[in-house]
């Protein structure tokens, strides 16, 4: 395809909003994702009473 313009770029042929808004769904999940791994990861280190620099350095 060839595009004249930014907002026909961003018109995709009609078919823009899906489009955009599927790229925008698959971004918050992969953000979402992110930050419940970091929750996770951090409550793990809490449950276990351990410090992420002694398990890093291979201390117990």
């Amino acid at each position: 395809m060839k595009w004249e313009s930014l907002s026909d770029f961003l018109a995709m042929g009609g078919y823009g909003f899906y489009v955009w808004g599927s790229y925008l769904v698959v971004l918050l999940c992969v953000i979402g994702e992110i930050v419940l791994l970091r929750h996770r990861k951090r409550t793990l280190y809490k449950q276990l009473g351990l410090r992420k620099r002694s398990i890093l350095r291979g201390e117990k």
